[in-house]
This record gives structure tokens, C-alpha cells and sequence, in this order.
């Protein structure tokens, strides 16, 4: 089983996420924002973190860019989970260092096919 961080500023989205983590076998932790997604990530070290991007304080794309330039993170696996699906957001998410992209809405079962590619 691995720790997952689901970081969504949404109630509702993150717990449908983790509700995906958990049926893939692996534990969800969380994060509302992405000051305390980049810390729960350098204390905790999960195998994947799943970010929005839309967030209060500190969106997902800066959030990003800070774990994959820092060592102690940059090898964590990043796949943005937002409803910013267009071409010039998936663009700019590949810039900041994300691995992947899935748009909301999504179906439970793309999430875990991306679930099972990055964290086992």
C-alpha cells in the first residue's frame, strides 16, 4: 500500500478521489491548497500526489513547480486533477513539471488506470 496526496481545495473532489485511492489499494492523505500539499509532501513523501490547480493561497501550478525543484520531492509523480483542461493549461502544466493530466469531471476508472501507472 502507498500514501497518496489528493490536494483539492473541494470537499466534495477530494473525497471522491481518495474514495478512488482507496479502492486501488492505497491510502489517501489530503491537502486544501497548495502550501500544505507542499509540505505534507516533504514530511510525508507519498508516491503520487494528485493537484488541482484552482486553489486558494498557493494554486496547483506554482505548488508544482516548487516539488519538482526541490530534491527531497522533484521524483514524486504529479498528475493535475482540475476542471483548466484545454491545451494551453495541459501545456503549461507539462512546463511547471506535472507528469500527467486528467480533467474534471472524470470517471473513476481513468483515474485509476493513472493511479495504477504511477503508484502501482
Amino acid at each position: 500500500m502507498q500514501t497518496i496526496l489528493v490536494v483539492d481545495d473541494m470537499e466534495t473532489d477530494r473525497q471522491l478521489a481518495g474514495r478512488v485511492v482507496a479502492s486501488a489499494g492505497h491510502h489517501a492523505i489530503y491537502a486544501e491548497n497548495g502550501l500544505e500539499a507542499v509540505a505534507k509532501a516533504k514530511g510525508m513523501q507519498p508516491a503520487l500526489i494528485l493537484m488541482d490547480i484552482v486553489m486558494p493561497m498557493q494554486d496547483g501550478f506554482k505548488a508544482t513547480r516548487e516539488l519538482k525543484r526541490s530534491p527531497e520531492t522533484s521524483g514524486i509523480p504529479i498528475v493535475l486533477l482540475t476542471s483548466k483542461a484545454s491545451e494551453s493549461e495541459r501545456f503549461w502544466g507539462k512546463r511547471q513539471g506535472a507528469d500527467d493530466h486528467l480533467a474534471k469531471p472524470f470517471s473513476p476508472s481513468t483515474l485509476l488506470s493513472l493511479i495504477r501507472r504511477y503508484a502501482g
